[in-house]
């Protein structure tokens, strides 16, 4: 995929390009991610297909998709500075990530969201039609150090 522009600011898929350093420095501060190691996102980022939202030469925003790219696909580390905020930036990069050709007629396509409900509902996202089928294994806190 090309990079995408609007106005000042910048869509690329491109993983040479992202800033591990700065998508390190959001997600180790985030709720979800409290803590993580730098090689861990690392070889997440390695490992998906990734967005990174730039404003010029500084990177300010991050969408990543674990995807086969043929039948699934989990969205998720979804971050737009606070500085960035309220600009419309967060539904542009959804809205990005949504329309990428690798990530047409999934058969599932999921994610897991504390606050963004309404962000993800304007994009197709729902409740599952069947949460009782739906299992985890999930360690909270796991990044934090003791």
């Amino acid at each position: 995929m090309a990079d995408i522009t609007s106005a000042r600011y910048r869509i690329t898929t491109d993983l040479e390009r992202l800033d591990i350093d700065a998508i390190h420095a959001y997600l180790s501060r985030s709720f979800w991610a409290e803590g993580i190691p730098k090689a861990t996102v690392a070889t997440s980022i390695a490992n998906s297909l990734c967005f990174g939202l730039f404003d010029g030469d500084t990177q300010v925003g991050f969408a990543r998709v674990v995807t086969d790219r043929a039948t699934y696909a989990y969205l998720c580390d979804v971050y737009v500075l606070e500085t960035h905020r309220g600009q419309g930036l967060g539904k542009w990069l959804i809205e990005t990530v949504m329309a990428h050709p690798d990530l047409q007629g999934l058969r599932r396509f999921q994610l897991v969201t504390r606050d963004a409900h309404g962000l993800y509902r304007r994009h197709g996202f729902d409740t599952p039609l069947h949460p009782e089928r739906q299992m985890e294994i999930f360690r909270h806190g796991m990044y934090k150090r003791d």
